[in-house]
């Protein structure tokens, strides 16, 4: 579990082909010696494990639906990562909470500056507009952000220059693809709901209450 509050920026220093899953090897100005193999570290959004440390280097495993639903197969020798260790139950959560299982990914649309924020337009696929409320959480290549306002088909976020300067998201530019977690609460909620009715299903004869047709007759989804 993450916070989606970067602690560095790594840099990818070797990609190993394993058939069609990849093995990365990462470097970081982290302090790894309280880390130990099998921990898992956020890279970029997706929790990936450790299985293999050194000083500042560590090597993670990808295994093919990782690097086939993730911006991951983009990845060259140099490129710059966001780096989170697991959450620690005795920590703030600062961000929100984060599995680091990626949902999909999403193309940056428009960088436009506002004042002292940099507002960025998302745009997902219809899956995973689905799944994001105004002013609800999303994570960008493992990024907590809050969303200004969303359709099915994109959303906005604005980012400080503070996150610009310590995250990649600052390196961003228009036409780029992203890793994109949608909230995991919502993605539950949307669960059972979907698991109790059908969307164009009605209650029961006679029966009172909500279904997920009235739901979405009233904008509610």
């Amino acid at each position: 579990m993450f916070t989606g509050i970067i602690e560095s920026f790594g840099t990818i220093k070797r990609i190993e082909s394993k058939g069609e899953g990849k093995v990365l090897h990462i470097g970081c100005d982290l302090d790894l010696s309280e880390s130990k193999i099998g921990d898992s570290i956020a890279v970029n959004g997706a929790c990936l494990t450790a299985v293999s440390l050194e000083k500042n280097i560590f090597k993670v495993d990808m295994a093919p639906e990782t690097v086939e639903r993730t911006t991951f197969k983009r990845l060259r020798p140099g490129s710059r990562v966001n780096i989170e260790r697991a959450l620690k139950l005795s920590d703030r959560v600062d961000g929100h909470l984060v599995s680091g299982h990626i949902d999909g990914t999403g193309i940056i649309a428009s960088i436009k500056r506002n004042s002292n924020a940099v507002n960025i337009k998302v745009n997902v696929p219809l899956k995973l507009g689905a799944e994001m409320i105004e002013k609800g959480s999303v994570a960008i290549e493992g990024v907590s952000l809050t969303i200004n306002k969303c359709s099915d088909k994109d959303f906005d976020v604005s980012i400080i220059p503070h996150t610009a300067d310590i995250t990649t998201i600052g390196l961003k530019r228009v036409g780029d693809e992203v890793n994109i977690e949608t909230d995991m609460i919502g993605k539950y909620v949307k669960k059972i709901l979907m698991g109790s009715f059908s969307k164009n299903d009605a209650l029961p004869k006679g029966q009172k209450g909500i279904s997920i047709g009235l739901l979405a007759r009233n904008g509610f989804l």
